[in-house]
């Protein structure tokens, strides 16, 4: 079977409210950790829109402390957005731009604390501010003073949430006004697009405070809380499901210990039966800006600095279906309060990226390239895995992808059930699928699904249905049959329209914008008749949308795929049903 509903939702990245707004599905995050606004928009136009990604995660867009160090964006000075990635007419521009390339905007907001650091001074944007004392706030706004101490971890779930992190101050989230000043900021991102939001430092505020914040807050389609839960404290990750997802710092904690010390052969169940949140409740990473520096989570990630070993990490969190990944894109960096670098991402038709100033790990192939293959498998479970016992292992996405991950010393070269259907592969690791071809080694797979599969050292091989060069197998070259296709129960509007799409280009391979408009002739009854390969069989659906823009009033048929099986005779006839 191809692309399932979830597969073929996912494939197509995000699409966009009636108000503009890029609306994200279950795909793939990056952190674009202090980019300047104007290059987080340029990205969102030139490669994160075209690589299939879902949403981007911003630097917190408030005024903040003056101060050349990463944290001083997590110190808060007013709610104004004027921050030193720009100011507010660029934050907007920005939101705008990303949106209309596909990409949803999550912005990362500070709303525990404000500003601590030397008692007081003047923010980026020019607002004087002291100790407590804050354009918006006053010192009754704010919880007692009192200190976290290293024991209020294990023991007192409360001081963790009404004392001072780090000697920030610390907000009475429980008061009506501090909770409307903090939804009025909110919503004033959502009224410039922002359709997600990360709360920072979740873990010190109670869930009942942050429940009563969101409530006070519309347009935001996906919220994700910090929680910073490696086990063993009074506060757990599980307490805030219920406020969104939860940021699951144990999945990047393990996945490097394995990866370091372990053996990949552990991970055929990584997940839930590990101890992690549900999957639909994590948002999952490799590393974040926090404990890549030995920060909030502890160290021992894998971060840039491991090299390919970061690949392989990544690699496998975009083909595993456990939780939402994120992945982090970030800037060379020894001392570990440093701040981004004084030069900017894009120069020209140039980026500075992969040098020794902006890192972009989400600009590295193996890792972009697999972008694509989340969004082909969907949520098609694991089949086929396949391990040596140590550090090479192998699985299927049911039929939509293949991946095979070598973290050994050693070549590794051995034939695979795949569980794809027959055809030439493109290796997206080595190269992306482009206007149907692909420079990279390509893999065939025969009409068993099985295929010969050559793997480097610290290597990886990735296939997925939307990388398939071409079919093979059953009708000989250039033979075709006519399908006639059905979708009952059409009922449109004015401007939208059913149209079938599924497997191989004659359906348009689940891409919407080549999707195949019926006839209304039976209205709301709609057919067509396709030519299709014969001898094949071909997994389809019926959708909705509009005739002028193919990402607006998108309706899938529901429930499994349709399929048919062609012949060389011809007169066959399939039919699908809202």
């Amino acid at each position: 079977m191809f692309a399932t509903r979830s597969a073929a939702t996912a494939a197509l990245g995000v699409l966009l409210s009636a108000s503009g707004t890029a609306a994200a599905s279950d795909g793939v995050t990056v952190h674009l950790f202090e980019w300047q606004w104007d290059d987080v928009a340029r990205e969102c136009e030139t490669f994160l829109g075209p690589k299939g990604f879902s949403a981007v995660q911003v630097s917190p867009p408030n005024e903040h402390i003056t101060g050349s160090e990463w944290w001083a964006r997590y110190q808060p000075v007013s709610y104004q957005l004027v921050s030193r990635s720009g100011n507010r007419a660029a934050f907007a521009d920005m939101v705008q731009r990303c949106n209309a390339a596909g990409v949803a905007v999550y912005a990362d907001a500070v709303i525990n604390h404000t500003a601590a650091l030397n008692g007081g001074g003047v923010g980026v944007g020019g607002t004087q501010w002291s100790y407590k004392d804050h354009p918006m706030y006053s010192s009754w706004d704010y919880h007692d003073t009192c200190t976290i101490r290293q024991s209020d971890y294990a023991d007192d779930p409360w001081r963790v949430r009404n004392c001072e992190l780090s000697g920030l101050p610390d907000l009475d989230t429980g008061s009506d006004y501090v909770r409307d000043t903090l939804a009025g900021y909110l919503n004033d991102l959502t009224s410039l697009g922002v359709s997600g939001v990360r709360i920072d430092a979740a873990k010190h505020m109670s869930p009942g405070d942050i429940a009563a914040v969101q409530s006070r807050v519309s347009g935001i389609d996906y919220w994700y809380q910090e929680v910073i839960d490696q086990g063993g404290e009074a506060i757990s990750a599980g307490e805030y499901v219920g406020n969104g997802a939860v940021t699951e710092f144990r999945y990047g904690s393990e996945l490097a210990r394995v990866f370091r010390d372990g053996n990949l052969a552990w991970l055929s169940e990584f997940g839930e039966s590990w101890g992690f949140l549900a999957s639909s409740d994590a948002l999952v990473f490799v590393d974040n800006h926090d404990n890549q520096r030995g920060h909030g989570g502890g160290g021992g990630v894998i971060t840039h600095k491991d090299g390919s070993l970061y690949d392989l990490a990544n690699v496998f969190m975009l083909a595993w279906p456990y939780g939402r990944p994120r992945l982090m894109s970030s800037y060379a960096f020894t001392d570990t309060d440093a701040g981004p670098p004084d030069t900017p991402v894009h120069d020209g038709d140039s980026v500075n990226c992969f040098g020794d100033t902006w890192k972009c790990e989400h600009r590295w192939r193996p890792i972009a390239n697999m972008v694509a293959f989340r969004n082909a498998v969907g949520g098609a479970p694991v089949t086929h895995w396949w391990d040596n016992g140590g550090d090479q292992i192998a699985f299927a996405r049911d039929g939509a992808g293949f991946v095979v991950i070598n973290r050994e010393g050693n070549a590794l070269n051995r034939s695979f059930q795949t569980g794809l259907p027959a055809g030439e592969y493109c290796d997206v690791i080595h190269a992306p699928m482009e206007d149907g071809t692909c420079s990279s080694p390509q893999v065939t797979v025969d009409g068993n699904g099985w295929a010969q599969i050559s793997v480097d050292a610290m290597d990886a091989v990735a296939l997925h249905v939307n990388a398939r060069l071409q079919s093979i197998g059953g009708s000989s070259a250039g033979e075709s049959a006519d399908v006639a296709f059905t979708c009952q129960n059409g009922e449109t509007y004015m401007g939208q329209s059913v149209y079938v799409t599924g497997d191989g280009a004659e359906l348009g391979d689940w891409r919407l914008a080549d999707a195949v408009k019926l006839d209304p002739a039976d209205y709301p009854t709609w057919t067509g008749t396709i030519a299709l390969p014969a001898e094949t069989t071909v997994d389809w659906k019926c959708v909705k949308r509009e005739e002028a823009d193919a990402t607006a009033g998108v309706v899938w048929e529901g429930g499994d795929n349709n399929t048919v099986q062609t012949s060389v005779e011809g007169n066959v006839s399939t039919t699908g049903s809202f």
